[in-house]
């Protein structure tokens, strides 16, 4: 099984990289948004950089678009895990068009709403957790199984 793991940088990928024994024995490559953590999770697989995007420039997010798919046709992943943002947003839906299922990990920092891309992602996420058991009276289709900081 080939798993796509996708974060933007900063606490986004800090949040991934804590859950690193989950795909410990399966096939990875990364998709980040800065190349400063590229050389880090070559360690892991494969790793390809897309810019970082959100809703304010609906150019880079076009960019940000063809980027995802192109990584999506060369490998072909069967699981993408992501906490998020923008650019997991993007990779898990064009993932799901091709079959593959979706986790999604929202991260710590939404402790009273779900992220933007987690709103969106929810509906698609064939497994969405959330770190604040709160958060699973408000929304449906939510799962709590502990924070990961």
């Amino acid at each position: 099984m080939k798993v796509c793991l996708v974060a933007s940088a900063g606490g986004h990928l800090t949040q991934l990289l804590k859950l690193s024994e989950s795909w410990k024995g399966y096939e990875t490559f990364w998709v980040a948004t800065s190349k400063l953590v590229e050389k880090k999770l070559e360690e892991y697989g494969r790793v390809y950089i897309v810019e970082e995007c959100n809703r304010q420039n609906p150019l880079k997010l076009i960019k940000v678009f063809l980027q995802c798919l192109k990584t999506i046709l060369v490998e072909k992943p069967q699981v993408i895990i992501s906490t998020g943002a923008a650019a997991g947003c993007i990779e898990c839906f064009l993932s799901k068009l091709f079959g593959a299922k979706i986790i999604w990990i929202d991260s710590i920092t939404n402790v009273e709403k779900l992220s933007l891309s987690g709103q969106m992602v929810r509906y698609i996420a064939d497994l969405f957790l959330v770190q604040w058991p709160e958060l699973t009276k408000k929304y449906k289709n939510v799962q709590f199984a502990g924070a990961i900081v």
